[in-house]
């Protein structure tokens, strides 16, 4: 199972590579001054003693340093892109699984996660335009080139120092501009994202009932709003890097008319002069590199405070609990209040019972009954606000996950597959174990079925199962709940995209389950699974309306229907009862 390592946890194992990357800043910038002393020393040396020896040696030496200098910012530059890659993949397989955790909770956003962790990567190690926190690292050398200025000459130093005082100016009125913009950006294009997923995750609907100019309208005043407050962003950034530029090119010509000046006195010499004048630009680059890449920085900000966010949560089911025996199969659900979040009824209202090993027990009810509620907290997706649920004994949220999960088989109402093959969709997304996979397939009745598409076992079912029929689908995902012989089933409308034949398939499953001595929970009103029940739990309202043997039950709800109409119509109202073979 994947540990649960936090943002804040991950990063803080990033510090060494950080710090080497910082470490590699003193040689960069040191040597950054080569042009800088070469020169200086063209004009006060070679000038002035015509040795052209000596300018081949200072050539060299210059070459030499200008080459170890590229070299070793290319080494900070993929340690940072190292660092950036680790943390990634660090933080995105916990990220996914607080992702369904908090999908399962009610909260939004949830699948722009993955956005930000991509923001935050680039951020750190570049990329999309910006070359990422390098120029952070060379910041702190700002105060030492300027130091080396003044030992040049003390007024020199002065029109540098007011130089990078406004460029930090400028620098941190950008960052005051772009942060709030760059939050707004963010949140809209999350909306935006949001309504184009749902649009396309429910195509059919839209393209059916011409709900697009609605989603439209929607998209386009979020998509809008994003792109007015990106576009202010990148304005103030633009006008702000424009000035700078500007600015540091007056800076510079300041810098060689007030060395000329100070030339012409006799108070330093030429080579002093241009190099000042280089060194001054060094100073000011990182700067001018800040401006243009806080925006990216201020992007990573945010993304970075959204993926700490989403771990602040505590996560609902105990990633590291103590390992328990594999289950027999005996759920009991005492007392169960839950309500949904958002709404002030509950759904559930004290309910309890109990199914043991080799026992299905049908779940009936009008709509809105809460037997879909009921369905997800037996396999454990939500914990309930009152009452327990347990699996032999112990709460379902004691179980871990990746060790529950293999023991539990869930068919949700609304069937969906995932993008692989149809050997990888039954055996869980997992490596498919070919014997346990065809078992599966064989006891759902869907083996020669699969065996008729066009790779069989191997076939591309598409997102959704996009490439399948409804009752295909529906078919793999009951495989998918049977695979790897589960100790407890819960089967929510199995039967509503099947046919006569799906239905006898889906009986004779739910009787070997019962003999392999699984617990089987079905939703369902259709006489194909009430046959097979050996009890029913009928609900109404969110209570338990009754609950019994099979025949018992449905006994006494005829007796309560036919006694709840007009005598005149009682003749029909058995029709309202589903017709059981017993």
């Amino acid at each position: 199972m994947t540990d649960d390592v936090k943002p804040a946890q991950a990063l803080a194992r990033c510090r060494a590579a950080l710090a080497w990357a910082a470490g590699f800043s003193l040689p960069i910038n040191l040597l950054a001054l080569t042009t800088s002393l070469f020169m200086m020393q063209v004009y006060d040396r070679v000038l002035a003693s015509g040795s052209l020896a000596t300018l081949g040696y200072l050539s060299l030496i210059a070459l030499a340093a200008i080459a170890l200098s590229g070299a070793l910012e290319l080494i900070r530059t993929r340690l940072l892109g190292g660092t950036a890659d680790w943390l990634d993949r660090r933080i995105g397989p916990a990220l996914l699984g607080r992702m369904v955790d908090g999908a399962l909770s009610g909260r939004t956003g949830q699948a722009e996660l993955l956005q930000d962790l991509g923001a935050v990567r680039g951020a750190i190690g570049g990329g999309g335009g910006g070359g990422g926190i390098a120029f952070l690292f060379d910041i702190p050398w700002v105060p030492v080139y300027l130091g080396l200025i003044y030992l040049l000459h003390p007024l020199l130093g002065h029109v540098a120092a007011a130089s990078a005082l406004l460029l930090l100016a400028l620098v941190l009125l950008n960052d005051r501009i772009a942060r709030p913009a760059v939050k707004d950006a963010a949140d809209a294009t999350i909306r935006a994202r949001t309504t184009v997923a749902a649009a396309v995750r429910n195509a059919e609907t839209v393209e059916a009932m011409h709900l697009l100019p609605g989603l439209e309208r929607r998209w386009r005043r979020d998509h809008g709003v994003a792109l007015d407050r990106q576009a202010a962003a990148l304005r103030s950034a633009t006008a702000l890097l424009a000035v700078t530029r500007s600015m540091r090119q007056a800076m510079q010509v300041a810098i060689l008319g007030t060395g000329a000046w100070l030339t012409v006195r006799h108070e330093m010499g030429a080579g002093s002069m241009l190099a000042a004048s280089l060194v001054v630009g060094r100073a000011l680059a990182p700067l001018e590199q800040a401006i243009g890449g806080w925006r990216q920085l201020a992007s990573g900000r945010e993304s970075w405070q959204r993926l700490t966010a989403a771990f602040d949560h505590p996560p609902r089911r105990d990633p590291a609990g103590l390992a328990l025996p594999a289950p027999a199969g005996r759920l009991r659900m005492q007392g169960v209040t839950h309500r949904l979040p958002g709404q002030d009824r509950p759904v559930l209202n004290g309910i309890s019972f109990e199914a043991g090993p080799g026992e299905a027990i049908a779940v009936i009810g009008p709509s809105a009954a809460g037997k879909s509620t009921l369905a997800r907290l037996a396999v454990g997706l939500h914990p309930p606000m009152i009452g327990s649920v347990r699996l032999d004994g112990a709460e379902l949220f004691q179980w871990r996950r990746d060790e529950i999960g293999q023991h539990i088989g869930y068919l949700p109402q609304d069937v969906g597959l995932f993008a692989g093959t149809v050997a990888e969709n039954i055996a869980r997304m997992g490596t498919p174990d070919p014997q346990a996979v065809v078992a599966a397939a064989r006891m759902a009745d869907c083996h020669a079925m699969i065996q008729r598409l066009t790779k069989g076992y191997d076939t591309e079912v598409g997102e959704g199962g996009a490439f399948l029929s409804g009752g295909q689908r529906q078919r793999i995902a009951l495989a998918r709940a049977l695979y790897g012989n589960p100790r407890l089933v819960v089967l929510d409308e199995p039967n509503a995209n099947l046919d006569a034949d799906g239905e006898q398939a889906l009986a004779r499953a739910i009787a070997a389950l019962k003999e392999g001595g699984a617990a089987i929970l079905v939703i369902g009103h259709r006489p194909g699974t009430l046959a097979q029940a050996d009890r029913i739990l009928a609900l109404r309202d969110g209570r338990v309306e009754a609950f019994g043997p099979r025949a018992e039950v449905l006994a006494a709800m005829k007796r309560r229907t036919l006694h709840s109409v007009p005598p005149a119509d009682r003749q029909a109202a058995p029709a309202a009862i589903p017709a059981v073979a017993e």
